[in-house]
């Protein structure tokens, strides 16, 4: 992959976490609920996503940044239980958690050394 096409991903990858975290913290409107467990399946999208995107602009570094979005969820839930209109929950960071499993071949495959 090009080196001007890596540094757009990485550039991309800061900007999201950037934004999913201001959007974390902002007060929110209700929204209809399709199913009870809609919010920890947004979670879960939001952080395979973020997940892809970081193994797209940093594919060798895929322990490194399971374990750095792990932080960056729990932070996230920590800063939401700081806010009047916020509310931190153990169960969000566990869906992110769910959605970092989308990177657990790429950390499995460097472990082994395949690839």
């Amino acid at each position: 992959m090009p080196a001007s096409v890596r540094t757009l991903l990485r550039v991309l990858f800061i900007a999201a976490l950037g934004g999913a975290f201001w959007l974390a913290l902002i007060p929110i409107e209700p929204v209809i609920k399709l199913f009870s467990w809609q919010d920890k399946v947004e979670h879960a999208l939001l952080f395979a996503g973020l997940a892809t995107l970081g193994i797209a602009a940093w594919p060798q570094r895929a322990g490194v940044l399971a374990a750095g979005l792990l932080a960056y969820g729990a932070a996230m839930e920590v800063a939401q239980s700081t806010t009047a209109y916020r509310v931190g929950d153990p169960l969000d960071w566990l869906a992110d958690a769910v959605g970092l499993l989308i990177l657990l071949p790429f950390v499995l495959r460097r472990k082994t050394g395949a690839g």
